[in-house]
């Protein structure tokens, strides 16, 4: 089990916030990367360290249904995003795309700065500063396959 730093968000965060849209001329992931929660906090990825995790409120990646954001977040690093609960659009685009993505109503309990970690075939994070458990909701085998192959395309390799 890893070890991640965690960065606090709220409710809402939209895809603007993840990536904002005037950097959206390039698919180019690296470049994306840069750029990430910028507008939120303009020094976020000088900040981040492989492998951290977002922890968030509710209704994380709502907005435009753009796949950029989960792509931004994974180049940039981000080990997992936790939320109470994820916009649809952004939680599919997240599993194609190889994000590691976990709901648990207990997310707002995670402070910024909070060592974790997750066991994912226990279903369940570890917060290492409060030695406190929650569980998150399970993540069906298929969905598993394709974060383990890094996204639906990678995946999709592998079965051809």
């Amino acid at each position: 089990m890893n070890k991640h730093k965690v960065w606090r968000f709220g409710d809402n965060i939209d895809t603007d916030i993840i990536i904002a849209a005037r950097y959206l001329n390039t698919s180019d992931e690296n470049e994306l990367a840069k750029h990430i929660m910028e507008d939120a906090d303009p020094e976020f990825y000088s900040k981040l360290s492989t492998n951290d995790v977002i922890v968030a409120g509710e209704n994380f990646g709502c907005g435009s249904s753009r796949e950029h954001a989960p792509l931004a977040l994974k180049a940039a690093g981000v080990g997992a995003v936790i939320a109470k609960s994820f916009a649809r659009i952004f939680y599919r685009n997240s599993f194609n795309t190889g994000l590691l993505i976990l709901e648990t109503p207990q997310a707002t309990e995670i402070n910024e700065g909070d060592e974790i970690a997750i066991d994912l075939d226990a279903g369940v994070i570890k917060n290492l500063t409060q030695q406190k458990e929650y569980k998150f909701n399970p993540i069906p085998p298929f969905m598993q396959e394709l974060i383990s192959a890094g996204g639906l395309i990678e995946y999709a390799k592998k079965e051809i």
